[in-house]
């Protein structure tokens, strides 16, 4: 650079914040609410009693409840039946 050039200033660039209308603001607080109340659940895979069979449950964190299993344990305490087979679940008498 010689003498003759100089350096000029270039003004900074300033990020305005974002005008969001009610509707915008409100699924925004809507979703983090919702993030909020799925970040409180967690998933445990359990192994079940027979080989290759799981048990898949979603507990409260602060709690510890079960929120929900799948399978459930009805299912769970039929498979321990003798006569239990592929199908018991479902009552096919009319």
């Amino acid at each position: 650079m010689n003498a003759e050039q100089s350096i000029r200033a270039v003004p900074a660039v300033v990020a305005e914040p974002s005008l969001q209308s009610g509707a915008d603001h409100e699924a925004n607080s809507r979703a983090a609410a919702d993030a909020e109340r799925l970040a409180r659940y967690r998933l445990v895979i359990e192994q079940g009693s027979r080989a290759g069979s799981f048990v898949y449950k979603t507990l409260d964190r602060e709690t510890g409840e079960v929120v929900r299993q799948l399978p459930s344990e009805e299912v769970l305490k039929m498979r321990q039946q003798d006569d239990y087979g592929v199908g018991a679940v479902i009552n096919t008498t009319a």
